[in-house]
């Protein structure tokens, strides 16, 4: 890349993040109720990028060869259990993906 063209890369994301932070207070000010369908949205995504990331995450899996998915399970079960012990799904990816490398590092 030129460095013009390293400018305009720069201008464009600084651009497109300021919109996508600025954007949500014109469109929802303080004093007016959020849409219906925003609070929907706000309720169901979250399920819906774990529901992606776990069909992501396993859809390479094959139970025939190699460790049999074994790694792919015990991290998927360390997910569940400390989703239902927290309730945070952050910790819950966090601790899945740390224990699956951690089982494929140093287990299988």
């Amino acid at each position: 890349m030129t460095p013009a063209q390293q400018l305009a890369t720069i201008g464009v994301i600084i651009v497109g993040t300021m919109l996508t932070r600025f954007l949500p207070f014109l469109f929802f000010p303080p004093g007016k109720p959020t849409p219906r369908c925003i609070r929907y949205l706000g309720r169901v995504l979250p399920g819906a990028t774990f529901g992606l990331l776990v069909v992501y995450s396993l859809k390479d899996v094959t139970i025939f060869s190699g460790s049999h998915g074994l790694p792919e399970l015990i991290a998927c079960a360390v997910v569940v259990a400390l989703h239902l012990w927290r309730r945070q799904m952050l910790l819950s990816i966090a601790g899945g993906a740390l224990c699956y490398m951690a089982l494929v590092q140093f287990v299988f």
